[in-house]
């Protein structure tokens, strides 16, 4: 099964650079968890790694396939939950689901929203519209997009936020089956996730020395930033 790597990877934001050199390698089972101060990048390299922005520098590929070849397929293999929580307020909790699970392919997408809302505890909320749900039922119901239709790698951007403890085990048994069939993820995260083996990408080792640290670029919850030339992952 093919791994997902970046290797000196670069990230410019809004005129100021974000990390630099960085490399990361994830492979079937994996779980890779990136760390690092607000500014350090972390929302940045996600969306790196989701196709959804460029690298100033540096290659990502899938086994020996650079991404840029076929980005289509790489998004097809990909979920991305980022921290908005992509809730249309006129549908309902359900149909919301069940459009994410077209658009990702899946065969039966009411079945599979049906589904993903029963595993991640709230089957109640399918028939409630948008508008009219909690922040921790509007975050659960982003977080079942990545059970609504099959995706090998999830990047995962402060999953936990809005959820309580009990919500927080329940994502960290969904990584571990997760994992356990071969698929990958990537995380950020400000608080501890239990994730058996996972390694630890520190985005501070990449940020480049200079006037313009600490700044923000506007990214969501880093500024960006950069340097060194290889990863410091270690066993968590």
């Amino acid at each position: 099964m093919s791994a997902f790597a970046g290797s000196e990877l670069t990230c410019l934001r809004g005129g100021r650079l974000v990390f630099t050199g960085l490399t990361f390698r994830v492979a079937p089972g994996d779980a890779l968890t990136l760390l690092g101060p607000n500014g350090s990048g972390k929302s940045s390299l996600l969306r790196i790694m989701a196709g959804l922005l460029k690298p100033f520098r540096g290659t990502l590929a899938w086994e020996d396939a650079a991404l840029s070849e076929d980005p289509d397929v790489h998004r097809r293999r990909t979920h991305y939950v980022g921290h908005q929580d992509a809730v249309k307020p006129v549908l309902t909790a359900a149909e919301n689901l069940a459009f994410w699970a077209a658009l990702g392919g899946a065969d039966d997408p009411a079945q599979r929203a049906r589904a993903a809302l029963e595993r991640l505890g709230v089957p109640h909320i399918a028939g409630v519209p948008g508008r009219y749900l909690s922040a921790g039922q509007k975050r659960r119901l982003n977080l079942a997009r990545i059970l609504a239709a099959p995706a090998r790698l999830w990047l995962l951007d402060e999953p936990t936020v809005a959820l309580d403890r009990a919500a927080v085990r329940l994502l960290e048994e969904i990584i571990a089956e997760h994992r356990a069939g071969g698929g990958m993820v990537v995380l950020s995260t400000h608080t501890d996730i239990a994730m058996d083996g996972a390694r630890t990408l520190h985005l501070d080792d990449f940020t480049p020395a200079g006037p313009d640290d600490g700044s923000d670029d506007g990214d969501e919850d880093d500024g960006d930033r950069d340097d060194t030339p290889h990863a410091r992952e270690t066993a968590s």
